[in-house]
């Protein structure tokens, strides 16, 4: 199914941007996911390397495809754990001491993460005791936070937490905190590397600096869901694999190529709950701007970026500076309307 959307023209400030179409496609279906695990009320969804793994509400069992988004099956063991509502996924970078795209995935029903072999082989534990169920989870690429994994919780707490799984409070914004990306270039006053988080409950997107310090970037947006910066390099290929994706409640998975968000680079992509909106949050040189380019197909809850730069096998480490600036972090956020 193709669900051909037009881009609301850009708001005033938004120079260089020009409406243009965004199509969005189903990329993994409703029935082949329930055939698979059972269910089909699509939550989170990250791209592995070789594979992208995908998270179902209320479901203990992840889920696999390919690349194409076919070969739908079961991904790991289940996890008792994964029963109390929605579960978020992501991917390591096989940097700072964390396997080369081990899954990770947390619940919001408990303050655990939990760490699953690329291949699905092997599962475990891996941190526990962060104050809120965890609502989303991404990794610092660019060394401003150590390298380390960043976890966002249902108590708006934020942790880095090292490859031991050693937790450390970061901050908090006092309200359940879903979306969390890193900025790939300065962005407005912030430098490049900045955190930035959404809060739905706040309504608010905020920056979050290496020291914990919170200031307010946008306010007034109708239920931020998931925040993810556009790659710099987004679409430079021409590898299909490229593009963005992101779960659609509850029915499935939807793509978008990556040529349709090229007049957006370097710019903050935020869903909005309340309405299905797709925010573009951009800085004109003097102030942050916020337009609504378009409206998603169903409740988005989980948003990625995917570049030519982060398919196949991880680089080592000493690469991963050059080639981030390009890349879409892994870690926009899953939360069901309530």
């Amino acid at each position: 199914m193709r669900n051909a959307l037009l881009l609301v023209a850009a708001a005033a400030g938004l120079a260089g941007n020009s409406a243009q179409a965004i199509t969005f496609n189903t990329f993994v279906t409703g029935p082949s996911i329930a055939a698979a695990v059972g269910g089909n009320s699509t939550i989170g969804f990250a791209y592995a390397g070789d594979k992208f793994v995908g998270s179902v509400y209320f479901n203990q069992q992840l889920y696999s495809t390919d690349l194409t988004g076919g070969a739908v099956a079961k991904f790991g063991a289940p996890v008792a754990a994964f029963s109390g509502g929605e579960t978020y996924v992501s991917s390591s970078l096989g940097i700072s001491g964390f396997g080369p795209r081990d899954v990770y995935a947390g619940n919001e029903s408990l303050g655990s993460v939990f760490r699953f072999a690329n291949d699905g082989s092997s599962q475990s534990l891996f941190t526990s005791g962060l104050n809120g169920g965890v609502r989303s989870i991404a990794f610092d690429p660019y060394g401003l936070y150590g390298n380390n994994m960043i976890v966002a919780t249902r108590s708006g707490n934020i942790y880095k937490v090292d490859n031991a799984g050693v937790a450390t409070l970061l901050a908090s914004i006092g309200s359940d905190t879903e979306g969390i990306s890193f900025a790939p270039q300065a962005f407005g006053p912030y430098a490049a590397g900045t955190l930035f988080v959404a809060s739905e409950g706040l309504g608010r997107l905020s920056a979050v600096s290496p020291a914990g310090a919170i200031t307010t970037v946008v306010n007034g947006m109708s239920l931020p869901e998931m925040v993810s910066f556009v790659p710099l390099n987004l679409g430079s290929s021409g590898n299909p694999v490229e593009g963005f994706y992101a779960a659609s409640y509850p029915n499935d998975i939807q793509k978008v190529a990556a040529a349709d968000f090229v007049p957006y680079i370097g710019h903050a992509i935020i869903t909005g709950e309340g309405g299905h909106q797709v925010y573009d949050v951009s800085w004109d040189g003097v102030q942050f701007n916020v337009a609504n380019i378009a409206f998603f197909p169903g409740q988005a809850e989980d948003g990625i970026f995917v570049t030519a730069d982060i398919i196949g096998t991880a680089p080592e480490p000493g690469t991963w500076a050059l080639m981030l600036a390009g890349m879409g972090v892994l870690g926009t956020v899953a939360r069901r309307r309530r």
